[in-house]
């Protein structure tokens, strides 16, 4: 039924006379040339069919903006799939493109039941595409990636393999990168500090092309900008994370959505992730810390300056006794945050935000 599927979609795609056909017929031979575009799952299914133990895959692919690319990528999903002899669904997750592409996907969807779409009324960002896809998602597999071409979907087998071996999320790692100079040693200092403060040992933590256990989507919640952080998130929340190296392309349409605000952006939702799963249970631990800090550094200020008065210094005109009372309201302050935070914890506990992972009751 599936070979069947691809031979309509194929044919309508080659006979009718609509844009995302011509589109084709015109990027086809400048898509990833036969010579240069091998990866390693690519080589694998030439040597055996690759096999998967999950019943149905499903790929959410964010998008905006996406027109020229789109049927390209169809294209390259279905090859990439089809040895692995399972059901599969394809959500493309409209982000409010302002260009062609809702219409390119209608047609892509017109020829194939199993892709599917979604399309919001204005753009809300890749951690709202994202909850969506994944909320409408049926597989007990989920992969992520981005519709820009760059992502390769012939690692997903490799994705699925990792899972298989008992890992949660796995997450690809752009090894060799094709981003401009500004873009790629950012993300590298990005991925530093992120790793660095969440101590989870991993080299790329924005790489779109990601596979999921169905039970991971189902207990994370994504907002913001946080998908960035998706491994993170994960980890937290007690699922086990790995990655491999995966292919990556140069950008052939349209230009890349970075921006310079974007990774401030970023370090600023990594504090948010960090209290939101590390303190949210325990925000006393958080604020008592800084509390505890400032009120120290107040009191050895103002310690210092109680000697120096008993010595006989006057303290007029010291602009250190303000920075020290400063400091100790400050701290007495942070206190009095993290326990109003405790009291709020204690008082709306519930048994349903605790994940279990097995039982026997």
């Amino acid at each position: 039924m599936n070979e069947q599927n691809e031979n309509k979609a194929d044919n309508q795609q080659g006979e009718g006379s609509n844009k995302p056909s011509s589109t084709w017929r015109k990027s086809r031979k400048r898509f990833y040339p036969r010579k240069t575009f091998t990866s390693a799952a690519s080589k694998g299914q030439t040597e055996g069919a690759p096999k998967t133990s999950f019943k149905k895959i499903s790929l959410v692919i964010p998008l905006f903006n996406e027109e020229e690319s789109l049927v390209p990528l169809a294209n390259e999903i279905r090859k990439a799939l089809k040895p692995l002899n399972t059901q599969y669904e394809v959500i493309l997750v409209d982000d409010g493109s302002t260009d062609n592409s809702l219409n390119v996907i209608k047609e892509i969807v017109r020829t194939d039941k199993r892709f599917k779409y979604i399309s919001f009324r204005k753009n809300y960002g890749k951690s709202a595409a994202l909850q969506i896809g994944f909320k409408a998602a049926s597989g007990d597999a989920v992969i992520t990636l981005d519709a820009d071409l760059q992502d390769d979907p012939h690692e997903i087998p490799n994705l699925l393999k990792k899972l298989d071996e008992g890992f949660d999320l796995c997450s690809g790692w752009k090894k060799q990168r094709f981003d401009p100079f500004i873009k790629k040693y950012s993300s590298r200092f990005f991925n530093f500090v992120t790793r660095l403060m969440s101590g989870i040992k991993i080299h790329d933590f924005n790489c779109g092309l990601k596979a999921y256990r169905k039970e991971v989507v189902e207990n994370i919640r994504v907002y913001g900008e946080l998908h960035r952080y998706m491994p993170v998130l994960a980890n937290w929340q007690g699922f086990s994370v790995t990655e491999i190296p995966v292919k990556h392309h140069p950008r052939r349409y349209g230009k890349t959505k970075f921006g310079i605000s974007r990774f401030f952006k970023g370090f600023i939702d990594l504090i948010t992730v960090m209290f939101a799963t590390r303190y949210i249970k325990r925000p006393m631990h958080f604020f008592g810390f800084f509390g505890a800090l400032s009120f120290l550094i107040g009191f050895i200020v103002n310690a210092y300056l109680t000697i120096e008065w008993i010595s006989g210094k006057p303290l007029s005109n010291r602009p250190m006794l303000f920075l020290g009372m400063l400091m100790i309201i400050v701290g007495v302050q942070f206190f009095s945050v993290g326990l109003l935070g405790e009291m709020i914890v204690h008082n709306t506990e519930s048994e349903r935000e605790y994940i279990i992972k097995d039982q026997n009751v």
